[in-house]
């Protein structure tokens, strides 16, 4: 349950994309599958604790009011700030223009969006972090014309990329989805705003106060959240509840991941890649990976990199190769859901190692504790999970939690030698291997 107890519904969109699905209803107000998608989020809301729902409106909303009420249809108190139809104050104006009746702390959401999302445990993180601003970022499909969201390694927002982005740069596939837990005192020095007329939360106040130095962090999350903005998106968002899929997306609901190595599996194998320019994909690696993006496993990169402490590169350019990685896979459609790395190593004495990094861990693989990582970042569900490689390292680590595995013939295709362990399975390419899971019934 969500120990913030006060959301804030951004609601006073027209829906002009969307106007042959709505008519003349505001978007908040339009049908997914027999109800309004406002009261979707409502139910969802209550569900997790919430119990006081602010609705910032403009366009009909008298519309609005005649749905929603005072609230107690749904067990909520709900209460109103209307904004002017013919002069919006854009998405920061109407937050800041409700801080006198905003609680110590609130999620802020958009009215347009279908999600679910465990609130509690979203709610959770931002305390954990003493973040300020807290802001649900996921990767996409299409990063190459996404805002994007640049993180550093403690989940800190650095910085902003808008787009359009600069051509051949690389970039962490990261967007901000629309969906914030916001503490109260963090808005108090933006009320007076002086900035752009309009602004909004996510291209003026959010980069406004990164550049103030205020805490605003990333939590990562693969949870449903959808604008359902134009008729296509409509389509997806009811497939999707009637399939099931938004339900089974929360963290609540214990996930399923196919577990990928890096070297040799996604990209070609060079013996330790330290540079962005040695990092190449392994043909048919990002259509593969999108098949899993369509399906219900999460896919997650778990991996070795000695390279930091051999002091073979630094932090920032294995971020770099990272990013790399997600703009490639971004450009076939495909994305990852996380990438977890060991920066570790066991053996010390050798000429420019950082020695701080060299010693024997619980995350470097055989051991499981990337993967225990992520088991609990994303309520995974091991039983059900897989894990793909091209080493033995990868299918003892496999083995040493009960994880069905697959040995890929790419990179060193199990020549390693490291271990007697034997795979749960072989295939030749890393297409073969999820075309395999996929089709394994559930």
């Amino acid at each position: 349950m969500s120990t913030v107890k006060q959301a804030v519904i951004l609601a006073g969109g027209r829906g002009t994309r969307l106007k042959s699905v709505t008519g003349d209803l505001p978007k908040p107000l339009v049908d997914v599958d027999g109800k309004p998608l406002l009261v979707h989020q409502f139910e969802l809301l209550r569900a997790q604790g919430i119990e006081d729902v602010l609705l910032l409106t403009g366009y009909r909303s008298d519309a609005i009011r005649e749905v929603a009420g005072d609230g107690r249809a749904f067990g909520l108190n709900i209460s109103y700030q209307d904004e002017s139809e013919e002069d919006p104050l854009g998405t920061a104006g109407a937050l800041l223009a409700c801080f006198d009746r905003l609680k110590e702390r609130a999620i802020v959401a958009y009215g347009d969006c279908m999600l679910n999302v465990d609130l509690g445990r979203l709610s959770a993180w931002h305390e954990a972090k003493g973040a300020a601003v807290t802001l649900l970022v996921h990767p996409n499909s299409h990063p190459e014309d996404s805002d994007l969201v640049e993180l550093d390694g403690q989940c800190r927002v650095k910085r902003f990329h808008p787009y359009p982005h600069e051509q051949g740069r690389y970039l962490a596939n990261l967007v901000n989805a629309a969906l914030y837990v916001v503490n109260k005192a963090a808005l108090a020095p933006y009320r007076n705003w002086d900035g752009r007329p309009k602004p909004d939360i996510a291209k003026h106040l959010f980069p406004r106060m990164v550049a103030d130095g205020v805490a605003l962090f990333g939590y990562r999350s693969p949870e449903y959240i959808k604008d359902i903005g134009t008729p296509a998106r409509h389509a997806t968002i009811l497939r999707d509840l009637r399939s099931g899929r938004i339900a089974r997306s929360s963290l609540n609901h214990p996930q399923k991941a196919i577990f990928l190595d890096r070297d040799g599996t996604l990209n070609v194998e060079v013996n330790r890649v330290s540079r962005v320019e040695d990092f190449e994909m392994i043909s048919g690696v990002p259509a593969a990976i999108k098949k899993i993006n369509e399906s219900e496993f999460r896919a997650i990169v778990v991996t070795n990199q000695p390279v930091l402490a051999r002091g073979d590169c630094d932090e920032a350019t294995l971020d770099h190769i990272h990013a790399k990685l997600d703009t490639l896979l971004g450009h076939d459609g495909a994305y990852l859901d996380a990438l977890y790395y060991c920066p570790h190593h066991p053996h010390k004495g050798y000429e420019g190692e950082v020695v701080a990094l060299k010693f024997d861990c619980e995350c470097r693989k055989p051991k499981p504790g990337l993967l225990l990582q992520a088991q609990q970042d994303f309520n995974i569900n091991l039983a059900q999970s897989w894990m793909i490689g091209d080493t033995t390292v990868d299918i003892r680590t496999a083995n040493t939690l009960g994880i069905r595995s697959i040995l890929v013939g790419t990179g060193k295709a199990g020549q390693d030698g490291q271990y007697p362990d034997e795979p749960t399975y072989r295939f030749a390419t890393l297409a073969e291997a999820v075309d395999f899971i996929l089709s394994q019934p559930d």
